[in-house]
């Protein structure tokens, strides 16, 4: 076995991944610890198993979150930071926010400061995972969010502030704008350039991972001017980046007699609220998903809830630079120490990053074990207690069941 090394980014964007990669982790507060060991057991089985020794991931801690505070005074020291884009891949496990100290969210502050522009959200089901859909099968979607900004970029102010009267009154006096009197006032900015290349990520993913389509969700019915433009740039990057590789919806029945050409994605658009029906109703007519931050936290939860849950959707921030896979749920802390909640949104994610990092026979070993040990009915609580004949495990021993599904 060689030295841990560093992954590296190639000039093209591809990833240069040695044998024994250096992968930061951030363990997580609450229920993290243990959600963590979880998840690192299996993926180490994963890799052991598909590559016999001849490759292995060497972990390397960040304190970050509470243990950050702890260690160095700090929630997000920006050492974490800075290893995290040194190394180009890491994980983490759910971070608790702390009140009154300053930080608006810790799992938004990585995002932003690490330019992960991408949240990428796969929603697919798992055989046996209870379901409130009678075809939860059809449901293979994957959500692209953007990230760093719409209303979660966090430019507000309070009811009553002396900014929001100063705001207000700049509206009225220059812009024409009556606003009711003491509002709380947020900024919404959508813009081209973060707009096109989330988008050009999401056709990318569908190009290589055989999607059929990408849909562009948006509200521009109502907000003209930033979702409806959302949508607008997101054709406009269709057209100059993948031309030969995309058609529109309507060049799909104006010139094509609705086939689509061999190796070709179809681009579209649907007003969000009309999607979240669409999804219900005709979930197998949608794959991938790109929108704005705010549709994109909604639909994505809405998605994981019509596959079972938060417990089991992994997810992903992606930039140019670096990428950061984590769980998709919070930090549960009345069960903290407890080994007692579902690991498997971290284990997927875990799973995403195998596959991001060209272990993708590790991944989707990682994915059929964890199938495996569903269909065995020997899991966490949360399932067991729908799933009828199944016998309640602890985290640990769902780990286990998992790994022994790879021998």
């Amino acid at each position: 076995m060689t030295d841990a090394e560093k992954i590296k980014k190639n000039s093209d964007g591809s990833l240069n991944v040695p044998d024994q990669p250096i992968i930061p982790f951030i363990e997580g507060d609450g229920i993290g610890p243990d959600i963590w060991r979880a998840t690192r057991l299996v993926i180490d089985a994963a890799v052991e198993k598909t590559y016999a020794g001849k490759r292995k991931i060497s972990w390397l801690e960040l304190p970050v979150g509470e243990k950050g505070y702890e260690k160095t005074g700090n929630y997000l020291p920006q050492e974490a930071l800075d290893a995290i884009e040194a190394n180009v891949v890491a994980i983490k496990g759910p971070l608790t926010t702390p009140i009154g100290k300053g930080i608006r969210s810790l799992n938004v502050a990585i995002r932003q400061k690490l330019d992960l522009y991408a949240c990428v959200r796969p929603v697919r089901y798992i055989e046996t995972v209870p379901s409130p859909m009678k075809h939860p099968e059809k449901i293979n979607m994957v959500v692209f969010r953007e990230n760093t900004e719409d209303l979660y970029a966090g430019i507000e102010w309070a009811s009553g502030s002396d900014e929001a009267n100063s705001v207000a009154d700049f509206l009225k006096t220059k812009m024409g704008v009556d606003l009711p009197p003491a509002a709380g006032i947020g900024i919404k900015p959508i813009s081209p350039a973060n707009t096109k290349r989330l988008v050009a990520s999401a056709i990318v993913h569908a190009l290589e991972n055989g999607f059929p389509s990408v849909t562009l969700m948006h509200k521009g019915n109502i907000m003209k001017f930033t979702e409806g433009a959302f949508a607008q740039w997101g054709y406009q990057v269709a057209r100059e980046r993948f031309a030969d590789r995309t058609v529109t919806e309507a060049q799909l029945y104006d010139q094509y007699d609705g086939k689509v050409p061999s190796g070709r994605v179809v681009i579209k658009d649907r007003i969000a609220d009309m999607l979240f029906q669409q999804v219900l109703l005709r979930p197998d007519e949608y794959s991938v998903i790109a929108t704005p931050n705010l549709n994109g936290d909604y639909i994505s939860d809405a998605l994981a809830a019509q596959v079972g849950g938060l417990g089991m959707a992994p997810g992903a921030n992606i930039g140019d630079a670096c990428a950061v896979f984590e769980a998709t749920h919070g930090t549960a802390p009345k069960y903290t120490g407890l080994d007692k909640v579902n690991p498997g949104s971290l284990i997927l994610s875990g799973a995403m990053m195998l596959d991001y990092m060209g272990w993708k026979e590790a991944g989707t070993a990682v994915r059929d074990a964890v199938q495996a040990a569903i269909k065995k009915r020997r899991v966490t609580y949360d399932l067991a207690r729908q799933i009828e004949g199944a016998q309640e495990v602890k985290c640990s021993e769902f780990a286990a069941a998992i790994v022994a599904q790879m021998k």
